[in-house]
């Protein structure tokens, strides 16, 4: 069950996301997280191998970013950075370089800045989860002195850069290792000892060509593994420097000393086997995070704002609160603001995964990142920088991806385990091969090769045929590209917890207004009575009722507007509190109100009783309208239903999910809107307060329960609900209280949240099933002495690889399908 501190921060917390930098496998990432979480003042760390990321909630009066990075660094990794050279204006002397210094190197996120009076010039190299270049470039500015323009790739995404960098490098050890594993291969192969004289000559050169690559490509892992055990931990680096050192080592021994049969083969290509995988991996692994690049993609480069009267252009990051921004057809909306000036239609699918244009007038809210198709608009602009709705999305998202399920609790469990039981696995394989002939035991033959290096080569075999990777990579890249996917189309789920526990629902309670309803009154009915017809009778009402601030009479104005109604200029308004209106249009008498007002001016009702219960029954407001003394009929006013409401209902029912209603209408209300969507279920009158106690009421019943609201007063019961549910509105995406948050109102995405977490947990499922068998099959092979070392090390690559392309898979899905 949900608790009231689900979703809440307290006041002396503070989250960062660190990008990590050496992570090969599950056991790295567990490594980082125990020794970040046992920092004091760390709440929760939480690293995800997939993202390469670590996410950490601490109290900043206790522990900050510099324990964090010196930490990591301790134990053998490495923390994101960007360095950038900043040309500096206004610079006279060196107390200069000295103060901008000091306050550059003050800024929370700067790992060094270095400033150098001849070239003018500062070098920061800063951390990019943690601050921006344009707060660096602020600080300077702030300070009296002026920041040039910078390089165009100044501002290149550093984590990118970090990993495109590990791609090309794992691409060249690749490519030497295929061709020094390539000539071994080919001279044992083809050329017969003979040529060489002696069978040491061979071997000699097998050593010269081996070494090399052993050298080269083994240094990641060796120089990895041997930082693992001087903080005594072990991962799949070890794995990989034991075996291969085994199967080097032994060659070289053999080579000068004993005499006989080498591999140095094997050992190179496991190498390059293992590093082709990674490169393979990295490139995957690139694609799962796609969702954030695209989303950073989509912010406007430049906007032009109105200053000192004239439209000059300037980076975006440079608009600030308050700033008329004019934005032309065809233009990106650069930041979130208010319109203030002119009529456009404006695509908002790239954030809220809606299809049609949203038309935009005065007083409407535009979203920055979104298209103007059409008019130019001026508008006010009230969000800049991190305060944006797309700011605000990025940051839900990478925080989701940076979380764990709880399903991968079991993964990280077995892969805390899983190198230390590699290890004694392999050398009680030696041990049953080399002293009791395990494999002719059973009947295998040994292949001509002595019972020492057939032991030998068994033990490598399971050394490097066993994978932490893909245990490790299953659960993260799934969830990675399902809260992307849910990005993508206006769904923002906020961390693999709620991405699990969604799929698990049986129970949705909707909020009724502003939820299921739109939350404002329109006008639904018009039925005139003998002598009048439609048109007249809603000229006469909406006439009266013009400029009124009564939410029932701005219905009717806008439901005249709508059929393109002419006003007739009314008089002698009067107001009747409770009642209704009275007034003058063209000399005529006009009565708009309620039965209480008709009889309080001796008009008879009779005829229209009937005709007024009936709306009444469907939850409408009757106004009845009499002219001249003499009922001329009836207008209904009712919260009517938004346009999916209904086809949502019947979605969630199809999937066999209860749906149950919440509103404090009274009962009749309640039931009337109900019924028109098919739901049996309906908690009426209920207070905002004790909105909480009716999910807790189906909680009890043992259903797994999503409270679905605006996220303003249904707060409470979001935090309650197993699945909190917000229905977000323009910029307002940021709500706390919910787990899941649907930027726009279209409640068909709840149904495809439901979807995407259903898909999403499917996946994992596959990707654990295939990681636990891969590794329950393939050790046992290897111990057998099945398997040649080089075959496990291709098994190995592979087996991560599938693993990130399964998850990949989940990105041919489409929720918006399923509605």
């Amino acid at each position: 069950m949900a608790t009231s501190t689900k979703s809440s921060v307290k006041k002396n917390s503070k989250k960062i996301n660190l990008g990590i930098t050496g992570m090969t496998c599950a056991t790295c990432a567990l490594t980082n997280e125990e020794e970040l979480a046992n920092l004091p003042g760390v709440k929760k760390a939480s690293v995800n191998f997939n993202l390469e990321k670590a996410h950490i909630e601490y109290d900043p009066s206790r522990v900050g970013l510099k324990d964090f990075v010196k930490k990591i660094e301790d134990i053998g990794y490495g923390v994101v950075t960007k360095k950038v050279t900043i040309p500096i204006g206004n610079m006279s002397c060196a107390s200069c370089v000295q103060t901008i210094e000091e306050v550059l190197n003050e800024l929370d996120g700067v790992k060094s800045a270095n400033v150098n009076l001849a070239t003018e010039k500062a070098t920061v190299e800063f951390i990019p989860a943690i601050i921006t270049l344009d707060e660096v470039k602020k600080a300077i500015t702030d300070i009296g002195y002026q920041v040039l323009e910078l390089p165009e790739d100044a501002m290149v995404d550093a984590e990118k850069e970090a990993r495109m960098k590990e791609i090309r490098t794992q691409k060249r050890l690749v490519i030497l290792g295929a061709i020094l594993s390539g000539l071994i291969m080919g001279i044992a192969m083809l050329v017969p000892v003979e040529v060489f004289g002696e069978e040491f000559f061979r071997n000699l050169l097998f050593f010269t060509l081996a070494t090399p690559g052993q050298a080269i490509l083994g240094w990641q892992y060796y120089i990895r593994a041997f930082k693992r055990i001087l903080h005594l931990k072990t991962n799949m680096d070890t794995l990989i420097a034991m075996g291969t050192s085994a199967a080097y080592g032994f060659s070289v021994v053999t080579t000068f000393w004993l005499g006989g049969a080498v591999y140095f083969d094997s050992a190179i290509m496991i190498l390059t086997l293992i590093t082709l995988g990674k490169y393979l991996e990295a490139q995957a692994k690139g694609r799962t995070s796609e969702a954030i690049r695209k989303l950073l993609d989509l912010q406007a480069k430049t906007a032009i704002v109105i200053r000192d009267g004239k439209e000059i252009e300037i980076p975006v990051e440079d608009v600030e609160v308050g700033d008329i921004v004019i934005v032309k057809p065809g233009d990106k909306i650069p930041v979130d603001g208010i319109v203030q000036e002119g009529r456009s239609s404006v695509d908002e699918s790239m954030l809220t995964g809606e299809s049609l244009p949203v038309e935009k007038n005065v007083g409407d809210e535009v979203i920055g990142a979104t298209l103007n198709k059409l008019g130019m608009l001026k508008f006010e602009a009230m969000k800049v920088g991190k305060d944006t709705a797309l700011a605000q999305i990025i940051k839900i998202v990478e925080e989701a991806q940076g979380t764990k399920a709880p399903i991968q609790r079991l993964a990280d469990s077995v892969a805390g385990y899983f190198v230390p039981a590699v290890i004694l696995i392999a050398f009680v394989t030696f041990i049953l091969q080399f002293f009791f002939g395990l494999s002719q035991f059973i009947g295998l033959p040994i292949g001509g090769v002595g019972i020492f290096s057939f032991a030998m080569l068994a033990m490598v075999a399971v050394l490097v045929i066993a994978c932490p990777c893909s245990l490790g990579l299953a659960t993260p890249t799934a969830i990675m590209v399902g809260t992307g996917k849910g990005a993508e189309n206006g769904i923002l789920i906020k961390g693999g917890e709620s991405l699990e526990r969604a799929h698990k629902l049986n129970a949705v309670i909707f909020d009724k207004t502003g939820t299921l309803t739109k939350g404002e009154p329109a006008l639904t009915d018009i039925v005139p009575i003998d002598g009048y017809d439609k048109v007249k009778l809603l000229q006469y009402a909406a006439s009266i009722e013009k400029g009124s601030e009564h939410p029932l009479g701005e219905a009717i104005v806008k439901g005249a507007e709508k059929e393109n109604i002419q006003f007739i200029a009314s008089k002698d308004f009067e107001a009747i509190p409770g009642h209704g209106v009275k007034a003058k249009v063209n000399d005529d008498t006009v009565l708009l109100g309620n039965e209480k007002l008709m009889l309080d001016n001796a008009i008879n009702i009779d005829l229209i009783k009937d005709e007024v219960e009936r709306l009444q029954s469907e939850g409408k407001t009757a106004m009845i309208t009499a002219i001249n003394g003499t009922i001329a009929g009836i207008l209904a006013v009712a919260d009517t239903l938004k346009e999916y409401s209904k086809e949502a209902v019947e979605k969630l029912k199809k999937m066999d999910i209860e749906v149950t209603m919440l509103t404090g209408d009274n009962e009749r209300t309640a039931n009337a809107i109900a019924k028109q969507l098919g739901i049996s279920r309906v908690f009426a009158e209920v207070l905002p307060e004790d909105k909480a106690n009716m999910v807790k009421t189906l909680q009890n019943e043992g259903k797994i329960v999503s409270m679905v609201g605006d996220g303003i007063n249904d707060a409470p019961a979001l935090v309650q609900a197993d699945i909190g549910i917000a229905i977000g509105s323009g910029t307002d995406v940021a709500i706390e209280s919910s787990d899941i948050t649907l930027i726009g109102d279209d409640l068909r995405y709840v149904v495809a949240a439901i979807a995407v977490s259903k898909k999403t947990m499917s996946t994992i499922r596959r990707n654990l099933f295939w990681a636990f068998f891969y590794n329950i099959v393939g050790i046992p092979i290897a111990a057998l002495g099945l398997l040649s070392p080089m075959i496990a090390a291709a098994a190995m690559a592979a087996s991560s690889v599938s693993v990130v392309s399964s998850s990949l898979w989940l990105k041919r899905f489409q929720p918006m399908r399923v509605i």
